[in-house]
Order: structure tokens, then sequence, then C-alpha cells
């Protein structure tokens, strides 16, 4: 799957990955290989991805949106805490 996490200024990340754990406005999902097609809001949280290899990836980010559709995540968010 391929990832893509977008603020307003700047591309966070981009690039390979296995799975990732997401802050949904209603309760945190993952989104793994081949899943249904999906658009939801997200809510201030976590994120937390695992790279085609294996490493670990945790980003804290405010409300945005994620759209997964034929193996392909965006994730477009407001910011990124550091």
């Amino acid at each position: 799957m391929n990832i893509s996490i977008l603020t307003p200024d700047k591309e966070v990340f981009e690039g390979e990955i296995t799975s990732v754990k997401v802050p949904g406005i209603t309760g945190q999902f993952e989104i793994l290989n081949n899943h249904a097609a999906v658009v939801s809001a997200l809510g201030e949280g976590e994120v937390r991805v695992i790279k085609q290899g294996g490493e670990r990836m945790s980003i804290t980010i405010e409300k945005g949106f994620i759209e997964v559709l034929n193996n392909n995540i965006s994730l477009l968010v407001q910011g990124v805490k550091e």
C-alpha cells in the first residue's frame, strides 16, 4: 500500500506501508492491504504507521480526513505536532 500524509503547507510522509492506525472521530481504526474504499473524518490523535520493512513510525495529528482507494491512502490533516 502507498500512503501520503499531507498538511496544507508540506508533505509529512510518502511511501510504502503494510498498515496504518488512525484516530477516527468515533474511535481508532486500522487500514490493511486491500481495504475497502473509504473516506472518513479524523480527530486529533496519534497516527501509527508500519512501513514496508517493518519500521514503525508515529505522528500526532490535528483533525483531518483519510481517503482509501485501491491500496492508495491519503491523509489530509490540518497540522502535525512535533
